[in-house]
């Protein structure tokens, strides 16, 4: 019976050892708010992600600061080596997290391109991922003090129905992350982006969502 025990459990870590557990990939995209204190800080919301999510997963941080989603604007997150990064990452789940530098005035005056722009963003990723694979977009977490010329108005009263007819058009479900930080303004020391505290607030909102 020892003897028995001992092989299969030799054949069980042999058989681990030749088919590794696929991880489930997730790539996040972004501007700074994303990007966090850096791509491959641990504070950063991706990676504060990846502790939630555990071993079944891969988190990558794709988020790169001041970064638009729209192709006009003043620095496109089309422009970056991240795009194509994410694209050859071949992620099972993307998490989309643009639009709050697009509400500068400089960006926003093209804002009719926006829907069409986010759908094309969407379309292509979508090429590289698995049929199976699931988009997400998030609804920008709340700006409590216009700053860099970014505008709260614009994000809830105009980006935001855009956002949802995005997700309805391209079949992407919507992590609404303005709600559960619109009590936190203690945690934007500057108005736009969340300390520690706060990205960890959305990594747990994300999680969630995901999961």
């Amino acid at each position: 019976m020892k003897k028995y025990l001992l092989t299969s459990l030799l054949f069980l870590t042999l058989i681990t050892l030749a088919f590794p557990q696929v991880k489930i990939k997730v790539a996040c995209v972004g501007n700074s708010i994303t990007q966090g204190p850096g791509r491959e800080n641990p504070d950063s919301y991706p990676l504060k992600m990846q502790k939630i999510l555990g071993e079944e997963y891969q988190v990558k941080n794709f988020g790169v600061s001041g970064r638009t989603l729209l192709k006009k604007g003043d620095y496109p997150y089309w422009n970056e080596p991240q795009f194509t990064e994410v694209k050859d990452f071949q992620p099972d789940i993307l998490i989309i997290k643009l639009g709050t530098n697009d509400s500068k005035s400089q960006n926003w005056k093209y804002k009719n391109e926006f829907v069409q722009d986010y759908l094309d963003l969407i379309s292509k990723y979508k090429k590289s991922m698995p049929k199976k694979g699931e988009v997400y977009i998030c609804i920008p977490v709340p700006v409590f003090k216009t700053n860099f010329g970014i505008t709260e108005d614009i994000l809830v009263n105009e980006m935001r129905p855009m956002l949802l007819e995005i997700a309805k058009k391209s079949k992407s479900k919507v992590i609404n992350l303005y709600d559960p930080l619109l009590e936190h303004s203690g945690l934007f020391p500057d108005g736009i982006h969340p300390n520690t505290e706060g990205l960890a607030i959305m990594a747990a909102e994300v999680s969630k969502a995901i999961k």
